[in-house]
């Protein structure tokens, strides 16, 4: 048999487009390698097409995008040619040539319908990443071409299926029973897990808290899915997969993730990772309440009491603060966090830190900012004495104002601030916490 070769694809030439140029000073001339441009006395190049391979290199360094490759009327049959060969090499094969096994697959896979959305709560009180998670499960729901669901499990919580259609949800899925009004895994797993398996949602989301973690991996045992924990981005691709993107290996990559043969694909995403929806009071959606066959005494643990650690100690939640004054190691010692906290009280804001300062027992754990910390998106977030490792970027980068400060002028935070100050930060901070205090007391005086 003989082999038909495959057409060899045309580079074309270069070719000046008209009213373009300009003049910017023979960077085409300088790029080319075969010596196919030269200058006109106007500065602009004129193609030698005898000479020209079709390098592209003069295009690449064209500011204007004054030059193009032309193709002849033969050249473009041919390109036309191979992209039709390209499209038919990417179509997929009919499920007539599926194998047994696969076509299983895909019919259990089709199934499943819908986004959900499970909304954690604590005492009736919703967590923030609940609605969070509602805004990019609208998007996914709408790539899909399905309905956004919220799931809301807990005892005396139906104003929370209200507020989830406020948030962009269609309908909610209640479960309202005093067997689930405090949080334990066996029943909020055996709950979830009766309602995936009757309803069968294709993704379903939850917020990586300490709740939300603990029961994601129970539902993804149990329901023997994939579950991609810690997502900071999450898209639908061409096929209709979820893309579940995550930091991998410390945080130097990232890693984008698909569950290919099992459903539902679960993810769970860090708070304030991604933005919050507006809310639509107005929003109306329909609740459909469910049960399971469950009692008390079906359960191995009991909630005897809850004991806030909180209570009696201070506190602070980074992820709810608006301004962050965070500092590294280079702060150079627990006393020098000092002078943060009264940068932090001038501007209402609190204190944050990043990991090295955490082991180094400087500060709690609870301020730490960072992949293996806490995940923030204030308003304005100050940088002190932190390098800007991936592992904080992670956890700070989509600050609405990131100011650095640091001695080191190669530092990475400095890729990613919005405003970056070199300098000791010892000298840098009491001068920026001076100076508001005189702003502010000028304009007492003035008001005065």
């Amino acid at each position: 048999m003989t082999e038909v070769k495959k057409p060899k694809k045309p580079r074309g030439v270069a070719r000046l487009i008209p009213g373009k140029c300009i003049a910017c000073g023979a960077r085409c001339q300088a790029s080319c390698p075969k010596e196919a441009v030269e200058m006109n006395e106007a500065g602009e190049p004129i193609i030698i097409v005898e000479n020209c391979i079709g390098c592209r290199k003069c295009i690449k360094v064209c500011p204007a995008d004054a030059i193009e490759i032309y193709y002849t009327p033969e050249e473009q049959k041919i390109l036309d040619e191979l992209a039709k060969s390209a499209e038919k090499a990417k179509a997929p094969e009919p499920e007539a040539e599926l194998s047994e096994e696969e076509a299983r697959v895909l019919a259990k896979l089709r199934e499943y319908r819908g986004v959900w959305v499970f909304v954690e709560q604590t005492e009736g009180e919703p967590a923030v990443v609940s609605w969070e998670l509602h805004g990019i499960g609208t998007e996914l729901a709408k790539a899909r071409g399905v309905e956004l669901c919220a799931l809301v499990i807990g005892n005396k919580v139906e104003d929370l299926c209200h507020q989830a259609f406020a948030y962009g949800a269609d309908k909610a899925y209640l479960i309202d029973d005093p067997i689930f009004n405090d949080y334990r895994t066996q029943p909020y797993n055996e709950a979830i897990c009766y309602l995936v398996e009757k309803y069968k949602p294709e993704i379903l989301l939850m917020g990586a808290t300490g709740l939300g973690r603990d029961l994601a991996g129970a539902v993804a045992t149990t329901l023997q899915t994939g579950l991609t924990a810690d997502c900071t981005g999450l898209a639908i691709d061409d096929r209709g997969f979820l893309l579940q993107t995550r930091p991998a290996f410390g945080g130097n990559i990232m890693a984008t993730i698909m569950t290919e043969k099992t459903r539902p694909q679960m993810s769970t995403v860090r708070p304030r990772v991604m933005p919050i929806p507006e809310s639509n009071p107005s929003r109306k959606g329909e609740i459909i309440r469910e049960s399971i066959p469950a009692k008390e005494e079906d359960f191995a643990v009991k909630v005897l009491e809850i004991i806030d650690e909180r209570k009696g100690r201070e506190s602070v939640d980074v992820t709810k603060a608006d301004v962050i004054v965070s500092g590294g190691r280079g702060m150079c010692a627990k006393d020098n966090f000092t002078m943060l906290q009264e940068l932090a009280d001038e501007l209402g804001g609190v204190v944050g830190c990043s990991r090295g300062v955490v082991e180094a027992g400087w500060m709690p754990v609870e301020r730490q900012v960072g992949q293996t910390g806490k995940t923030v998106r204030p308003k304005i977030y100050f940088a002190c004495g932190i390098s800007g490792a991936i592992q904080h970027l992670v956890g700070m980068q989509d600050s609405d104002v990131i100011i650095a400060i640091n001695q080191d002028t190669q530092a990475p935070i400095f890729e990613v601030c919005t405003y970056g100050i070199v300098g000791d930060v010892r000298q840098v901070v009491p001068a920026i916490t001076n100076r508001i205090r005189e702003i502010r007391s000028n304009g007492k005086k003035g008001s005065a």
